[in-house]
């Protein structure tokens, strides 16, 4: 279905899109709606289509450490954590990390976008994401049988129902834990506990992903060409222009270096960890680190690679009593209950038929009695350093200490399995799993590029809690998960906690336990920021790389300042708007 080097080498196209995956073939479909308009897109994965390894639910985590599907990339050691190395997985494969991913669809709080725009981003707001969200959005209300309708208020004007992307709830779900309800949470408003849909066909029960989505539709477009396995090196810019001009894109293909022209834009959409490596090696960027790499300097953007954010996730598990009535996840581990499963899912029942869809998101005086200690602490040390942050970075601290007294950044998440750390799981035993995952953190990290060799990764440097108020927020929220081992349901369903287990009890132990066994949720943003110049930004408010004519960037890297949910929506949502931006159909 993908192209051969023949379709692409000695030709010239219009727009050539660097990565295949969320972002890179939303707006391939988008752009080639026009079929006086032609599309390249180099990925650097395979197609994986059609492979039940990628289709098949409940198979979290699955993909990691498999080269066929995903990146094994490493953190740099970090002080904070013992020297450790942390895995910081991606997608790998046509439709890159929405091929791998949790299947979770969860948006994010409309106070979270606008602040985007307060940042100087016109027209990057909470209104227009969620109309451009909507227009990826297929979401299949369930039926008026479901168990969806006995929880869930569904209001029609919160979902898309007409866009690519199948959205509906499982089949088959678990539990529900306290804190209040949320408003409305799939419209701005996820301020308390609810249900999540996922990105799942109702009616085959498999994933739904970029590549079911936006490229399957469209495969047969003339206009449209994607070359799987070519590894992009570097934007080459036109020599005789007196600004950087993108003219052609450098990429590797079995073992041979090809050049192909781009007639109007070169688009990268190859992720916040790998746009800001291209971006460098193709000489934009901090010219002094630049320079040391032997690469020429041709833009002078020092805010390429900086203010990188993550989100951060720690995982308690709980033994569940051998009386109580509850699946989970657990079983799947005998090959032949996990067949017996597989069987059941053509008829919409068993295992392979459900989603993780159990989440609250919480302010910190909700979970902690220390929030307002740890808030005044934070303002007063952001005050006392006002003059010593990086450009940009005081304003986006002042905004996270708002989050911090209002936002809901401490998210909690309910799984029916074992996932935790250190201690293994016992043969026949069921576990609940409780992940409480830190959304707005103030520690900002790096990524730049280690070579002008472009098959050297780059240095992905999150600093994790260079800034001590992520570990203090991070410690309540897991304390407040381990207090819910005490309140109904969950007291009523375990028999004892495995991790981290009846020996950590300090705030000092648990400490060390947590900065042993936490790990990323695989959302790093901000590395190619949407900021004001004068701010460290990368890109403008169209996505248009500073001191570049036809250079932009679409991808999570552009946000500037992280945002409380699961991300694949929002990178439809700014994928979305950026192919209306790109074809001069935006209209805020």
């Amino acid at each position: 279905m993908t192209a051969s080097i023949n379709d692409v080498k000695d030709k010239a196209f219009d727009y050539i899109i660097c990565g295949g995956g969320t972002a890179g073939l939303t707006i391939a479909a988008r752009l080639t709606e026009d079929p006086n308009v032609s599309v390249l897109v180099l990925e650097a994965g395979q197609t994986n289509i059609g492979d039940d390894g990628i289709l098949r639910l409940s198979s979290y985590g699955s993909h990691f450490g498999n080269p066929n599907y995903a990146w094994d990339f490493k953190t740099t050691p970090q002080a904070n954590t013992g020297n450790t190395c942390h895995g910081w997985q991606r997608g790998k494969g046509l439709g890159g990390s929405s091929q791998i991913n949790f299947l979770v669809h969860i948006k994010p709080p409309a106070e979270d976008v606008d602040a985007i725009e307060r940042l100087g981003n016109p027209g990057w707001n909470w209104k227009n994401l969620q109309k451009y969200i909507h227009r990826a959005e297929g979401f299949v209300p369930p039926g008026k049988d479901s168990w969806v309708n006995d929880i869930v208020e569904l209001k029609t004007a919160d979902m898309g129902t007409d866009g690519p992307l199948a959205i509906a709830f499982p089949a088959f779900t678990f539990i529900n834990a306290g804190i209040p309800v949320a408003p409305r949470p799939y419209n701005g408003q996820p301020h308390g506990a609810y249900l999540a849909p996922s990105t799942i066909d109702p009616k085959t029960h498999t994933r739904s992903y970029a590549t079911t989505a936006y490229y399957l539709p469209n495969r047969h477009r003339s206009n449209l060409t994607v070359l799987v396995m070519a590894h992009v090196n570097r934007v080459v810019p036109a020599t005789d222009a007196a600004e950087f001009v993108a003219e052609a894109v450098e990429f590797e293909y079995e073992g041979r270096t090809y050049v192909v022209p781009a007639k109007k834009e070169v688009i990268l959409c190859a992720g916040t960890l790998k746009s800001p490596h291209i971006l460098e090696l193709s000489g934009i960027g901090n010219p002094n680190l630049l320079r040391k790499l032997g690469i020429t300097p041709k833009v002078d953007l020092p805010g390429v690679g900086s203010n990188v954010q993550e989100h951060m996730v720690a995982t308690i598990s709980f033994e569940v009593r051998d009386d109580v009535d509850f699946q989970t996840l657990d079983c799947l581990a005998d090959p032949a209950i996990a067949a017996k499963h597989l069987e059941l899912r053509a008829s919409g029942k068993g295992l392979f038929t459900n989603g993780i869809v159990n989440f609250a998101f919480a302010t910190l005086g909700q979970i902690s009695s220390k929030a307002n200690a740890i808030i005044e602490a934070t303002e007063d040390k952001v005050n006392r350093m006002s003059c010593d942050y990086p450009p940009g970075i005081l304003e986006q601290h002042k905004i996270t200490i708002e989050r911090l007294k209002n936002g809901v950044g401490c998210e909690f998440i309910a799984l029916p399995a074992m996932a935790s750390r250190p201690n293994p799981p016992e043969a026949g035993k069921r576990y609940i799993t409780l992940y409480s995952a830190m959304n707005h953190t103030m520690s900002r990290g790096t990524i730049h590029t280690a070579s002008k060799d472009a098959s050297v990764e780059p240095h992905f440097d999150p600093r994790y809690f260079e800034e001590e108020v992520d570990l203090q927020v991070f410690l309540e929220m897991v304390k407040f998960s381990r207090s819910l081992a005490s309140v109904a349901p969950l007291k009523d369903m375990i028999v004892k906690e495995l991790n981290p287990g009846p020996d950590v009890q300090s705030d000092e132990a648990l400490v060390d336990w947590l900065k042993q066994t936490f790990t990323t949720t695989w959302h790093t943003a901000g590395s190619c920021s949407m900021l004001p110049k004068v701010s460290g930004g990368v890109v403008d408010p169209e996505l248009k790389v500073y001191g570049a004519k036809n250079l932009r960037v679409v991808d999570l890297s552009i946000l500037p300042l992280h945002v409380a949910c699961h991300t694949q929506a929002v990178v439809y949502g700014i994928a979305e708007q950026a192919s209306d931006i790109i074809k001069g159909a935006y209209k805020p």
